[in-house]
C-alpha cells in the first residue's frame, strides 16, 4: 500500500460497495417493471433486450461500486491495476454473454416473423452465438495482454485439419444454410421427398432438418440429403391448395343432374367445414368411360395440406348421402364371364390279351 489504511477509506469504500449493490437492485426492480410493458407489445424483440438487460445492467452497476471501492483504498498502483484488470474481464464476459444472449433471440425473432410458425431456424442462431462468444473471448484475451496473433495462427492451420475432419458435418452445415438463404424450406412448410419422408418442418439446425409427420414422429434428415434431393413443398409459394376426389355414376344417370347436385355439396362442403376455401369456385370434370361408371374428378380448395383429411372425409358422407336422395346410383365394379360349353371328345380304348407264357 502506498499509505496506512484508515477507517475513512473502509468507510469509503463499503459506501462505494454499497451503493453499486444499491444500483444493481434497484436497475433490477426497473428493468423487471419494463419487462411487463415490453410483453403488451407485438415486437418480440424488445422482450428479449429488456430480459438480456436485466442480467447485464445489474453486474455492471456492481463492478462500478466495485471499483470505485479499490479506488478509495490505499493500493499501489500494481494491485490497482491488477484489480481494474480483473473488474474489466468480468463485466467483458457479462457484457459478451449477454450481447450472445440478445443477438441469438433477435435472430430467432426474425427468423420466426419471416416464417410465421412456432418454430425456429437454430442454425443461424447458433452461429451467431459461437461468432459474438468468439470475439469476446478474444477482447479478454487481448485485455490480459495475452497477444492473439500467434492464436489466431494457430487456429488458421488447425482449422483446415478440423475441415479435412468434418467433412461431412460441414457439408451439413453449409447445405443448411444454402437451404435457408435460398427460402425454399422454413420452418412450418409441408414437404414430401422423392424417398417418401413427408411431413411439418420444425427445425433446421446446423446438421440436420426435424420433419413431424402426421403421425407425430420426428424425422431427422441430414441437410446434404435435403438440399441434393428431389423435394415437394406444399406450402410455397402459397399454402392454399386444391385437392382432387375421383368419383364415378352409372352410365344411366343424368350428368348435367349429377354435376348439379355434386356443386351444391362442393358449396355446402367449403362453407361449413374449418379449413376449407369458402370462395372456392367448384368445379366438376368428366373424364373417363370406364368398364361399369362415367368418372370424374371433383376439385376441392383447402387452406392447407393437413386440412384435406377431414375435407374428403366430409365431401364423401354428404355426397353419398346426396346421391341416395337425388336416386343416382354409384355402381360397384362388375365383370361378366360367360362359360361356353364344348362337345366331348369321345377317345376309344382297344381290348387285347395278355400273354403270360414265359
Amino acid at each position: 500500500m502506498n499509505r496506512t489504511l484508515t477507517l475513512h477509506d473502509i468507510i469509503v469504500a463499503g459506501a462505494a460497495l454499497a451503493a453499486g449493490i444499491a444500483a444493481g437492485l434497484l436497475l433490477r426492480v426497473a428493468l423487471r417493471w419494463l419487462g411487463k410493458h415490453a410483453r403488451r407489445t407485438r415486437w418480440s424483440g424488445d422482450d428479449v433486450i429488456v430480459d438480456a438487460l436485466r442480467s447485464v445492467v445489474p453486474w455492471a452497476a456492481i463492478c462500478g461500486g466495485l471499483a470505485a471501492a479499490t479506488a478509495a483504498l490505499p493500493f499501489t498502483a500494481t494491485v490497482g491495476r491488477n484489480v481494474n484488470r480483473t473488474l474489466t474481464v468480468l463485466l467483458i464476459l457479462v457484457g459478451t454473454l449477454t450481447a450472445a444472449r440478445v443477438i441469438t433471440g433477435l435472430v430467432k425473432s426474425l427468423a420466426q416473423s419471416r416464417s410465421g410458425v412456432a418454430g425456429s431456424a437454430t442454425i443461424f442462431a447458433n452461429i451467431t452465438r459461437i461468432v459474438v462468444l468468439a470475439l469476446g473471448f478474444l477482447v479478454v484475451l487481448q485485455t490480459l495482454g495475452i497477444s492473439i496473433a500467434p492464436l489466431l495462427t494457430a487456429l488458421g492451420v488447425g482449422g483446415l485439419a478440423v475441415a479435412l475432419a468434418l467433412q461431412d458435418t460441414l457439408a451439413n452445415l453449409f447445405a443448411g444454410v444454402h437451404v435457408l438463404a435460398s427460402k425454399t424450406v422454413q420452418p412450418g412448410d409441408y414437404i414430401r421427398l422423392s424417398s417418401g419422408e413427408e411431413g411439418y418442418v420444425v427445425d433446421i439446425n446446423w446438421r440436420n432438418t426435424v420433419v413431424r409427420q402426421l403421425s407425430n414422429n420426428l424425422v431427422i434428415i441430414p441437410n446434404a440429403q435435403l438440399a441434393g434431393t428431389n423435394m415437394t413443398n406444399f406450402t410455397r409459394p402459397e399454402q392454399q391448395l386444391s385437392i382432387l376426389v375421383q368419383v364415378g355414376v352409372g352410365y344411366d344417370s343424368d350428368l348435367e343432374h349429377v354435376e348439379r347436385v355434386t356443386t351444391e355439396v362442393v358449396a355446402s362442403v367449403m362453407t361449413d367445414i374449418s379449413g376449407a376455401l369458402p370462395d372456392h369456385e367448384p368445379a366438376v370434370r368428366f373424364h373417363t368411360f370406364g368398364d361399369s361408371r362415367i368418372g370424374f374428378t371433383v376439385i376441392l380448395g383447402v387452406g392447407e395440406f393437413s386440412d384435406q383429411y377431414r375435407i374428403k372425409h366430409e365431401f364423401i358422407k354428404r355426397l353419398h348421402q346426396r346421391y341416395r336422395a337425388e336416386g343416382i346410383r354409384i355402381p360397384a365394379p362388375t365383370r361378366t364371364v360367360a362359360l361356353q360349353q364344348s362337345d366331348e371328345i369321345a377317345i376309344p380304348h382297344q381290348r387285347g390279351t395278355l400273354d403270360m407264357t414265359p
